[in-house]
C-alpha cells in the first residue's frame, strides 16, 4: 500500500535524486556544485532524513524536527530544511488520509496543524539556522510558539514561498509544478529534464525567497528573464539536452553573483514527490477495481 513506510522512503529519496540529476542553473546538481555544498552532501541528507520523515508514529512537527536533526548530525549544514518542510505534509497526507486524493488529504493536514507542531518546527529552524529566518513578526523560533504551525507560516507567507504553500494548499506545486512536470515528462520521458522544466517555470513566475532574503529584489527581474528564456526554449525543443550550453552559461552567471535559487529547488523536489505519490495512488486505485 502507498502508506507503507518503505515505499514512502523510496519515493522521497527518488524525488531528491531526480532533483540532483536535474541541471538547475545556480543550484547544486550533478552538473555543477557550489555554495560550499556538494552532491554528496545532498544525497547523504536525503538518506538520513528519509526514515524520520516517513515514520508513521511521528506527528508532522516531529517528522520535520527529527529529519532536520538527522541531516544536521550527518552533514553539519542546512542542505534540506526547505525540502523537509515541504515534503513532510505530503507524506503525512498519504499516511493519515489514505482514502483521499493527495491534494484534499494535504489540505486536511495543513488545516489541522497544532501549536505542538509549531514548537517542533521552531526547534528545527533554530537547529538548521537558515539564512534570514528566525523571527516572524511576533513569533521567535527560539521561544515557545503561541499559535499553530499553519498560523505561524501565514505570518511569513508574504515573503517566503515555502511558508506560502502551507496556507495555499501547495498552489504553486499543484497548479504549476505538477502540470509542468507532467507535460515535460510526457514529451521527453526523462524525469530529470522534466524537473528542469519545473524549476525554470517556477523561477520565471515567482521570485526566489532564498535569493530575496539575501539580496532583496536586486536580481529578481534578471533571474525571471533568464528562466523565462529557458522555459520558452524547453517548450519548443524535442531534445532537452540541446539547452545544456545555455544552462552552463546561466549557472556560471548566477553563481558568479552568489545567487542560489534554493527555494525553487526545494519546490521542485516537492513537485516530483507529489507526482510520485499521485501516481502510486492511481495504481493503487486501479488494483482495487
Amino acid at each position: 500500500m502507498i502508506q507503507n513506510k518503505n515505499t514512502l522512503i523510496e519515493h522521497y529519496k527518488n524525488a531528491c535524486e531526480v532533483e540532483l540529476q536535474a541541471f538547475k542553473p545556480g543550484n547544486v546538481s550533478i552538473y555543477s556544485e557550489g555554495h560550499d555544498m556538494t552532491v554528496a552532501d545532498f544525497r547523504l541528507s536525503a538518506d538520513v532524513s528519509a526514515l524520520p520523515l516517513c515514520e508513521p508514529n511521528y506527528s508532522l512537527g516531529e517528522k520535520i524536527f527529527y529529519a532536520t536533526k538527522a541531516t544536521h548530525d550527518a552533514v553539519g549544514c542546512n542542505t534540506n530544511l526547505g525540502i523537509i518542510l515541504l515534503c513532510a505534509p505530503l507524506i503525512c497526507a498519504i499516511q493519515n488520509y489514505p482514502a483521499l486524493a493527495l491534494r484534499p488529504a494535504l489540505a486536511e493536514v495543513l488545516n489541522n496543524t497544532t501549536i505542538d507542531d509549531a514548537n517542533w518546527v521552531f526547534q528545527a529552524i533554530a537547529l538548521a539556522s537558515p539564512g534570514g529566518l528566525g523571527k516572524v513578526d511576533n513569533q521567535d523560533v527560539n521561544q515557545n510558539a503561541t499559535i499553530t504551525l499553519q498560523a505561524a507560516m501565514r505570518l511569513s507567507s508574504d515573503k517566503d514561498r515555502i511558508a506560502l504553500q502551507y496556507v495555499s494548499d501547495y498552489k504553486d506545486i499543484f497548479d504549476l509544478g505538477v502540470l509542468s512536470y507532467t507535460y515535460s515528462f510526457n514529451r521527453w520521458g526523462e524525469q530529470n529534464w522534466a524537473a528542469v522544466a519545473v524549476y525554470a517555470d517556477l523561477l520565471s513566475q515567482f521570485p526566489d525567497s532564498h535569493i530575496e532574503r539575501k539580496f532583496g529584489s536586486r536580481y529578481s527581474v534578471r533571474v525571471a528573464t533568464m528562466m523565462n528564456e529557458l522555459s520558452n526554449k524547453l517548450r519548443i525543443i524535442n531534445d532537452p539536452k540541446q539547452v545544456k550550453p545555455l544552462l552552463y552559461q546561466m549557472d556560471a552567471e548566477l553563481k558568479s553573483h552568489g545567487l542560489n535559487p534554493g527555494t525553487s529547488a526545494d519546490l521542485t523536489v516537492a513537485t516530483v514527490l507529489a507526482v510520485f505519490l499521485e501516481c502510486s495512488l492511481v495504481r493503487r486505485d486501479k488494483s482495487e477495481t
